[in-house]
C-alpha cells in the first residue's frame, strides 16, 4: 500500500457542521480507507469528545458536500451495523455515489483506494442483488465493476478477485493463464492471498503453466510472512506446508533465499 495524504473530519462547536480539512494521514494509516477507520476510532465515544449523533450528522453533512471519505465511512457503517442499524440499501447507496461520481478519478490520487474499493463493493452487491434497494442480481455488471477497479485503478484486491473469477466456470470462464496473470499483478503489490494462489499455481503447474517449484515456493514463503497474524494465515500455511513436503530440499533452500532477497520490496505496501 502506498502512503499518501488524506482528509480528516475535524469537529467544530456544537450546532456547526464538521468541515473537511486537508491533513497528513496518521503514521498508522497508509491509505484513505485506513484514515477513515482511524478517524472513526479517534472520534468514537468520549475519547473523541463527539457524540454518536453528532458524528453521524457531521458525516452526513460531509457526504452531502461530496466528500468520498465521509461517504465511505457511512457506507461501511451501514454495511456492518456499526453505530447505526444495519442497512444494505443505504450502504449500497453510499458506495454507488462514490463510484458514480469518481469513476474517472486519478488512479493514483489521494482517495483512489476508496473509489476502487467502492467499485469492488458495488460488484459484491450486484452479484447477490439488493432487494431492499430494488437492485436485482446482475453478474455481468458485477464483473464489469470489478474489472474497472482492477484495470483502471490497479487495485490489488480487485485484481486478486479477477484472478479467482478466471478459475470459476460461472465466473469469467476457466483460464489458468489469465488467472495467473491477475494473481501476479496483485502479488507484486503485496497482496498475500494473491501471492499464495500464484505460488500454488506455479509450484504445481496447470494447463499452459509449466511447474516452477522454486518460484512457486518463493511466493508461498512471501505470502506466509505477509499473511501472518491475519485470518488468512491458516490457509496460506497449509498451502506452504503441502508444497514444502513435496519439494526437494535444495528447491526449498533456494526458494527461501530468494524470498528473503525479495521481501524488502514489499515492506512499504
Amino acid at each position: 500500500m502506498r502512503k499518501s495524504p488524506a482528509f480528516y473530519l475535524a469537529s467544530a462547536v456544537t450546532g456547526l457542521a464538521l468541515s473537511v480539512l486537508t491533513a497528513a494521514i496518521p503514521a498508522q494509516a497508509q491509505t484513505a480507507a485506513d484514515a477513515a477507520l482511524d478517524l472513526a476510532n479517534m472520534l468514537d465515544g468520549a475519547g473523541g469528545g463527539v457524540s454518536g449523533d453528532a458524528y453521524l450528522s457531521a458525516l452526513e453533512d460531509a457526504a452531502d458536500a461530496g466528500q468520498p471519505m465521509a461517504m465511505w465511512q457511512l457506507g461501511t457503517m451501514y454495511e456492518n451495523g456499526e453505530g447505526v442499524a444495519k442497512d444494505p440499501a443505504k450502504a449500497f447507496g453510499y458506495f454507488a455515489q462514490i463510484a458514480n461520481q469518481h469513476a474517472d478519478a486519478a488512479p493514483r490520487g489521494v482517495e483512489s483506494d476508496i473509489v476502487a474499493q467502492s467499485f469492488v463493493k458495488m460488484g459484491d452487491y450486484y452479484r447477490k442483488g439488493v432487494p431492499d434497494a430494488g437492485i436485482p442480481a446482475d453478474i455481468e455488471r458485477s464483473h464489469a465493476l470489478l474489472l474497472h477497479a482492477a484495470t483502471y485503478f490497479g487495485d490489488a484486491d480487485a485484481q486478486y478477485r479477477v484472478g479467482l473469477l478466471y478459475l470459476q466456470p460461472e465466473g469469467l470462464g476457466v483460464n489458468p493463464l489469465q488467472s495467473a496473470r491477475w494473481f501476479s499483478l496483485a502479488a507484486r503489490k503485496g497482496h498475500c492471498l494473491a501471492q499464495a494462489r500464484l505460488g500454488d499455481m506455479l509450484f504445481n503447474g496447470m494447463d499452459g503453466i509449466e511447474a516452477q517449484p522454486i518460484e512457486g515456493l518463493m511466493w508461498l514463503n512471501l505470502s506466509h510472512t505477509r499473511c501472518s497474524g491475519t485470518s488468512d494465515q491458516a490457509q496460506v500455511a497449509e498451502l506452504l506446508k503441502r508444497a514444502s513436503s513435496q519439494a526437494r530440499p535444495e528447491d526449498r533452500a533456494n526458494a527461501e533465499a530468494l524470498a528473503l532477497s525479495i521481501a524488502p520490496q514489499f515492506a512499504d505496501f
